[in-house]
């Protein structure tokens, strides 16, 4: 089984203080998933299911941000917070359903699964998940598409959860034989690509300690971008599970990732 995350900065224009869809991207991404999976009799990599992660972006980044979705708070802030969550909720809800709505139109036998009603939170880390769903959605053909989301906090009361550890949990419960993280950048650089043009790819990674004296400041958001992104991943590869981070940005090399062929990109895996 095979877990496609699409960052949010692929499928909307991240950067804007209003929600609005990359088409040209979701377009292309929708006919090559589709198209992965019409090849799977030829090429057995999606064999045991695929599941689809996808970011907030600017439908998502926004309200969470302007309401402080996670920070404690006093106890008097409470309404004005829990309109906060609903709005983001809300938001991110409508984005998942533009972008199903496009697979679907694709031929992709997709089913939307609301993080929020299934998941819940300790101080930020996932304390309960019901798989179940999921397992049945995947046994019966279907691609779950999950996205990041505002849930319950036992702790904080409500937090934003990101797609990254949604992603990391799935993975490690269900054992998924590898994670494909589409981002807007190649991979995992010394520095920021975005700001540097000498900044040099790292093809392969094992361990955080390669990239401790690396500039790799990208986008702030409310998930903690790359630096969060690695770390999610190298206790994956702990386990035996390789992660590929990827430019979801370029034609067909989601398509290639999905079929595993040689893609650039970042691999992340621990040799032992």
């Amino acid at each position: 089984m095979i877990i496609l995350k699409l960052g949010g900065s692929i499928l909307t224009n991240k950067d804007l203080q209003t929600s609005e869809v990359n088409y040209t991207n979701l377009n292309r991404l929708s006919a090559e998933i589709k198209e992965a999976i019409s090849n799977k009799n030829s090429n057995k990599t999606l064999d045991d299911g695929l599941i689809i992660i996808h970011g907030a972006g600017s439908y998502g980044h926004p309200p969470a941000k302007k309401y402080k979705i996670g920070e404690s708070f006093d106890i008097s802030e409470y309404p004005e917070k829990r309109i906060g969550f609903s709005k983001t909720q809300n938001c991110v809800k409508r984005l998942n359903t533009i972008i199903c709505s496009n697979f679907i139109d694709h031929g992709i036998p997709c089913v939307s699964l609301q993080a929020s009603s299934f998941i819940t939170t300790k101080n930020k880390r996932i304390e309960t998940f019901n798989l179940d769903i999921i397992k049945k959605y995947l046994k019966e053909g279907f691609i779950p598409v999950i996205y990041g989301d505002v849930v319950i906090d036992s702790e904080l009361k409500i937090a934003v959860l990101s797609g990254d550890q949604i992603l990391q949990f799935i993975a490690k419960k269900l054992k998924s034989e590898e994670v494909i993280l589409g981002t807007d950048v190649d991979g995992v650089f010394n520095k920021n690509p975005k700001r540097y043009d000498n900044a040099e790819i790292i093809p392969n990674l094992s361990s955080l300690n390669q990239i401790e004296e690396f500039d790799l400041t990208t986008n702030v958001d409310v998930t903690g971008g790359m630096i969060g992104k690695i770390k999610e991943l190298l206790e994956l590869a702990e386990l035996g599970i390789e992660s590929k981070i990827i430019n979801a940005n370029k034609p067909k090399i989601v398509l290639n990732a999905l079929e595993n062929k040689e893609t650039r990109g970042t691999v992340i895996k621990i040799t032992k």
